[in-house]
């Protein structure tokens, strides 16, 4: 009897009970041919966030790519200084000028507005004359022209044909030193050298025009002559040496 029960029972909880009704409730359970698009598209949208980092990448690239090829056209339009500047210097016209320099006759074509400097260092390839200020206040360009002093930078050198031009590269040679030249290598009057050649030359010249015995009188001579280096006390005793055996 009692296994009988048993069995009555389970047949009971298998079958649905009398009465009751039916489950109509609705599958909610997505089928898998319509959840599959959902789930990809979702994914996509997800993949294809924008994020601060990715905004700031690609406005930084387009930024790029809108500003290369206007600087690359800028760029090949720039013309080569050089070949400008040459151009512009083979368009200029030039006169005709002979120059006497240092005992030698130059035949040249110039610019009219060439500096007596520049000439000597650029066109004669005489670099001994210093440029220095370029404004005629430090005498590191000082040539002798007809015997006396110049400011060679202050000079058109059209303006010596004819002249009798001497520069430091005429006054001696290192294996035959003017006196002046000896005398400051004997006194050390120089230090860095720029303007040494310029001093020499002012204080040939100097000698030549005469000035009074004293220390003094040397400084107040060659005033017009600017060491940086400060070597005046040299420069003197070398001045003062060299007026005796010229």
């Amino acid at each position: 009897m009692a296994a009988h029960f048993t069995d009555l029972l389970d047949q009971q909880q298998e079958s649905p009970a009398a009465g009751a009704a039916p489950d109509t409730s609705p599958d909610v359970t997505p089928k898998n041919s319509d959840a599959q698009p959902q789930r990809e598209e979702s994914s996509g949208l997800l993949s294809h966030r924008v994020t601060r980092r990715s905004f700031l990448s690609q406005a930084g690239a387009a930024g790029v790519l809108a500003t290369a090829p206007p600087l690359l056209a800028a760029a090949e339009a720039v013309p080569d200084p050089a070949a400008a500047h040459h151009d512009e210097t083979a368009a200029r016209p030039t006169v005709p000028v002979t120059l006497n320099v240092n005992g030698e006759d130059h035949h040249l074509q110039l610019d009219a507005r060439t500096t007596l400097l520049d000439c000597l260092r650029e066109n004669l390839n005489m670099p001994g004359t210093k440029k220095g200020c370029d404004h005629g206040q430090c005498g590191a360009c000082t040539v002798h022209v007809n015997g006396r002093r110049v400011n060679s930078c202050l000079s058109f050198a059209m303006m010596h044909a004819g002249d009798k031009i001497t520069t430091i590269e005429g006054l001696g040679t290192p294996e035959k030193m003017h006196p002046m030249q000896a005398a400051f290598v004997e006194h050390d009057a120089y230090q860095c050298g720029y303007c040494t050649s310029g001093q020499i030359m002012s204080a040939v010249a100097a000698l030549k025009e005469g000035f009074g015995p004293t220390d003094d009188d040397v400084k107040h001579a060659v005033y017009g002559n600017i060491c940086r280096c400060g070597a005046y006390t040299n420069i003197v005793a070398a001045v003062q040496q060299a007026r005796k055996q010229i």
